[in-house]
């Protein structure tokens, strides 16, 4: 039994992201983390493969840029990483990304779940996680709260679902794609000796030659740039003596203003 998780690099969301003089998008000398939201993927991963006796791996697809995030996934318990580093391919783009997934995936052979987080923050998107459940024909099962069973000998999964109208329980077979939510557990923090042995660990590197994958043309294409254009706001504190003359003169100014 084998449990597959992808992971990413990204600034900090407290971070000060701004487009340099070159056009580039930096944040300065900040380090950066791993996407929050794989937070709960990579423990999840680490949980499904303890209680089925089995093998975990996470990957990352780009540059060196993501080996942080792999060390920080092997420190928290991951037992293997790899990355893809495909030269000249825009894994910007989530078909491109989802096409060197796949090839990494067919590659490892005996993978029986794939588990994302929710979504990647610096990019604000989840279509490459049904991109990769599509390529490789398995089940795709969106916004998991809870993974109720996981029979991996009879390639069986029941999850529950978190929706707008409330929760919802589906069956599916293995192996799939599942994206998990925030509230499925609580990520753990590595420890000393976790981040010592990962800080020690190669991490292999994957070619898109490696993976037999030919890399698709991007269907998207970055054109450039730009910093928000700059906003002068003013701040201005009512106070008219109590809480309901206070109230008062702000409904009026409100009104005013013709925000109400």
């Amino acid at each position: 039994m084998h449990i597959v998780t992808f992971t990413r690099s990204t600034p900090d969301t407290a971070a000060k992201v701004w487009v340099d003089s070159d056009g580039k998008v930096t944040w300065g000398d900040v380090a950066t983390v791993v996407n929050p939201w794989d937070e709960y993927a990579l423990e999840e991963t680490i949980a499904q493969a303890t209680n089925g006796g089995g093998e975990s791996t996470v990957i990352a697809i780009g540059s060196a840029l993501h080996n942080d995030a792999l060390k920080h996934s092997m420190a928290m318990g991951l037992k293997h990483a790899l990355r893809i580093d495909a030269a000249g391919a825009d894994t910007h783009d989530s078909l491109v990304w989802s096409a060197l997934a796949a090839g990494a995936i067919s590659k490892l052979g005996d993978v029986d779940l794939v588990i994302f987080g929710k979504e990647s923050i610096d990019v604000a998107t989840d279509q490459h996680s049904y991109q990769l459940a599509r390529r490789l024909g398995w089940t795709m099962l969106s916004y998991v709260s809870a993974i109720l069973e996981a029979d991996y000998a009879a390639g069986a999964i029941k999850v529950e679902r978190m929706l707008e109208q409330g929760k919802q329980v589906v069956s599916g077979q293995l192996p799939a794609v599942i994206s998990v939510m925030k509230g499925i557990n609580e990520p753990r923090y590595p420890n000393f000796l976790g981040i010592r042995k990962a800080a020690k660990a190669s991490i292999p590197v994957w070619t898109a030659a490696d993976l037999g994958v030919e890399a698709p043309e991007a269907a998207t294409s970055v054109l450039g740039y730009m910093n928000p254009p700059a906003r002068d706001v003013s701040t201005e504190i009512l106070d008219a003596g109590d809480v309901s003359a206070t109230a008062r003169t702000l409904a009026e100014r409100l009104f005013k203003e013709k925000v109400l």
